[in-house]
């Protein structure tokens, strides 16, 4: 007699599904492990192209990054460049105007205006100056106050210096919108 007749036929044919189970499972657990190599694949493939689209996207910003900081490099040099030319004639300015006070004060210099002797209306008896003091061809002058044209000097100061702030101010403009 065989050993397999002494097994009783439940316990057999649960011995030979047992047997047909591991079978089945081990060929599909070696199904499963191909299956699993070959996404394994895939996905590594499909990360390497992400890792080279995420290196080409950063080199991208890194070139616009450097780009803007050359720009906003270049357009502080103009701006330094630019506002150093302004304090300059600022200063010239200045002290053109501190010489020209200092030369009233002192009566090297003197202002004058000049007269209309046509108006009737001015009835100003001031004299035509016949003194050979300058080289001033015209009609009648009257000297002023140098008390007066300190002040008449004062405000031409201050009108030089705002019209120099003000060209300082439109090349600033001019500057950051090209």
């Amino acid at each position: 007699m065989r050993l397999v007749d002494l097994i009783p036929a439940p316990y057999r044919l649960l011995a030979i599904g047992a047997l047909m189970t591991t079978l089945i499972g081990g060929s599909a657990a070696s199904a499963w492990k191909v299956q699993d190599w070959r996404y394994g694949k895939q996905l590594a493939e499909q990360a390497g192209l992400h890792k080279d689209d995420l290196i080409a996207i950063s080199n991208a910003a890194a070139d616009r990054l450097r780009t803007a900081q050359d720009n906003r490099l270049a357009l502080e040099q103009r701006l330094s460049t630019s506002e150093k030319n302004h304090y300059e004639e600022l200063s010239d300015a200045q002290r053109n105007q501190a010489l020209l006070r200092d030369r009233l004060a002192t009566s090297d210099l003197r202002l004058s205006v000049l007269l209309d002797a046509s108006d009737a209306a001015s009835r100003c008896s001031v004299p035509a100056g016949t003194e050979a003091i300058g080289v001033v061809h015209g009609g009648a002058r009257a000297q002023l106050d140098p008390a007066h044209a300190q002040r008449i000097i004062g405000i031409t100061d201050a009108g030089d210096q705002g019209l120099i702030a003000l060209a300082a101010c439109q090349a600033y403009v001019r500057e950051i919108t090209h």
